[in-house]
């Protein structure tokens, strides 16, 4: 039987410590005739998403892959409502997001997605465990005892409690990384959003951090990455290849398991399959 299928075309952690079971899956994402455009002076625009449809669904771990320029993170900041696309529409657990005032936005990214990127972005002026719990702060309703709790048995998760107290410049980039993981779980987010999460990151730090997003997604949280990387992408299940501001093709896999699956012949797939569409 063949693990790997290619398609053409033009993904929660509730609890930290259950992996959702018998739950029927539906689409947590919906893009549809999607459009970024950005205006340039003098009456020009710059194209850059044209068109886009994608579905996510709860529970998927998916990359984004493609040419520098191609669209890919302002696929992601347009769907996560980071940023505002021009035309079409997107819903988020059933709600269309387009729509949204920009506080109603900043509370569904705060309580509902999670986002960690390239550049850790952690408050210099915090410890590290104060600045995995500070997005649960801004929420005035809830108690701090409880939160602290919760953002030990974080760092406890990821390997990293012993440098709770420690500042920023007192960590690696790899436990940095860590860092910005927990604090981007700290909410129960439903799904977890990167942005080249591993790209500053050298190829332990960046196989370690893997090892632990796939783990959080077999537990049930949904995740969507952009990455230059065909070995953070052979951890995921589907790959989106974009060209110009368009998803041309995507590759479909079974749910990576290190016990099962022989990771460096998934790479080899990937990497196969990129030059096939001219990567």
């Amino acid at each position: 039987m063949r693990d790997i299928v290619e398609t053409k075309s033009g993904l929660s952690m509730r609890n930290i410590v259950e992996t959702k079971i018998g739950l029927l899956k539906s689409n947590i994402v919906e893009a549809k005739s999607m459009n970024k455009k950005v205006a340039l002076g003098n009456d020009h625009e710059l194209h850059i998403l044209k068109d886009v449809n994608l579905d996510i669904e709860e529970g998927e771990f998916i990359s984004v892959m493609g040419p520098s320029g191609s669209g890919k993170s302002t696929l992601l900041y347009n769907v996560s409502g980071m940023d505002r696309f021009s035309s079409g529409s997107v819903t988020f657990n059933g709600s269309e997001i387009g729509s949204m005032k920009e506080e109603e936005l900043a509370q569904l990214r705060l309580k509902s997605m999670g986002f960690i990127f390239q550049d850790i972005n952690l408050l210099k002026n915090l410890s590290l465990i104060d600045n995995v719990m500070f997005p649960a702060l801004v929420s005035k309703e809830v108690d701090k005892n409880v939160v602290y709790q919760k953002a030990k048995r974080l760092m406890e998760m990821m390997g990293i409690e012993k440098l709770a107290d420690n500042l920023i410049t007192q960590g690696s980039g790899g436990q940095l990384q860590r860092v910005a993981i927990c604090r981007a779980l700290i909410n129960d987010p439903d799904i977890l959003f990167g942005d080249e999460p591993t790209g500053a990151l050298d190829s332990k730090s960046s196989a370690d951090i893997m090892a632990i997003l796939a783990e959080i997604n077999r537990q049930g949280t949904t995740i969507m990455l952009v990455t230059h990387d065909a070995k953070v992408a052979a951890k995921t299940e589907r790959v989106l290849f974009m060209v110009d501001g368009k998803i041309v093709t995507q590759k479909k896999m079974r749910k990576y398991d290190p016990q099962l699956d022989d990771i460096k012949r998934r790479e080899e797939n990937i990497m196969k399959w990129l030059v096939e569409n001219g990567f």
